[in-house]
């Protein structure tokens, strides 16, 4: 009797972890530092609701904003050693992880929205993808971002010249303070989450980025000035550490890419929602919209693309995107 309930408890403990097993969820963990707001925040939102569709439940996603897990270097770190699944970085951070990426962060590289997405949907741009992989990071997709701006609390930019003794903050990025530093300012490398701080103490001048991030970060209530000269179109990059992906299923990343490509499609159709009205709403707020002559700026950079004419390898990225139609 005791042999015969010892073996039926063994069979209901051998069902019921069966069936534990069949029915797995793999929860994946995304972290990021934007505003729940913003449109990539929701285009992620929306990538989990596709993921699970497309996966029955057996895929979920869990989204990590606002820099809970860290600021966007920290949250790359976390994805190299395997502590985090997937995040959202700008190239001009992830430019410090792989260093290829680099060259999307050059000013004035992409002539308009239409000529940086046909970079980075395309061959160069999928490219640069698969070469982070070498470095734990593998890209699935780009974000738009738009165009990066000067603002400014005291005076605003009409020309490079109103940089000049300025402190603006940017990125942990070379090819950002390259940039400022061709344009006349003194860049200054501040964490995204400390720079309202640093505006209202006056640890920097101003800073660069673009109308959305402008808006939800509520710098405008700081600073007075938006000069777009839109000088750099620095994508967002979609990535999953090579911890979790050599972990997945050929199907399983099948789903997954899937609900990237949704995601996506959905961000770009926000983004250019939430540009018009981040404009219109830190006009309403009393900021001045200045749009100067862009060639003074772009005559002034370009020392930053001489220092690619010696990388062969990087020259000719630099002319094969040039040279996109």
């Amino acid at each position: 009797m005791q042999l015969k309930t010892l073996g039926y408890f063994l069979l209901i403990i051998t069902v019921h972890f069966g069936c534990k097993n069949v029915e797995k969820v793999r929860t994946i963990k995304l972290a990021h530092g934007l505003d729940v707001n913003h449109s990539v925040h929701m285009a992620m939102v929306k990538m989990g609701m596709d993921l699970e569709e497309l996966s029955d439940g057996k895929l979920r996603l869990e989204i990590y904003p606002s820099q809970q897990l860290g600021t966007e270097r920290q949250c790359l770190e976390l994805l190299q050693i395997g502590s985090l699944d997937m995040t959202k970085v700008s190239v001009g951070v992830l430019e410090n992880f792989a260093p290829k990426m680099k060259v999307l962060g050059l000013p004035f590289l992409f002539r308009d929205r239409q000529h940086a997405f046909k970079v980075l949907d395309g061959p160069i741009g999928q490219k640069l993808l698969a070469d982070g992989e070498k470095y734990w990071l593998k890209g699935l997709g780009y974000y738009d971002a738009g165009s990066r701006s000067f603002y400014t609390k005291d005076k605003p930019i009409n020309s490079p010249d109103d940089l000049n003794g300025l402190k603006i903050r940017v990125m942990e990025s070379v090819t950002a303070i390259e940039m400022v530093t061709s344009l006349g300012g003194s860049p200054t490398p501040i964490s995204w989450g400390e720079l309202y701080t640093s505006l209202q103490q006056g640890v920097v001048d101003g800073a660069e980025n673009n109308p959305p991030s402008f808006y939800l970060s509520r710098h405008y209530e700081v600073c007075k000035y938006y000069s777009l000269d839109e000088h750099t179109m620095l994508p967002d990059v979609l990535l999953v550490g090579t911890h979790l992906w050599n972990r997945l299923s050929m199907e399983e990343r099948e789903w997954l890419k899937k609900a990237v490509e949704k995601s996506i499609a959905y961000q770009r159709i926000l983004w250019l929602e939430s540009e018009e009205e981040a404009l219109n709403a830190v006009q309403q707020a009393g900021v001045e919209i200045i749009r100067p002559d862009k060639a003074l700026f772009t005559k002034r950079i370009e020392n930053n693309y001489e220092q690619f004419r010696e990388n062969e390898a990087l020259n000719k990225l630099i002319k094969e995107i040039q040279e996109t139609q």
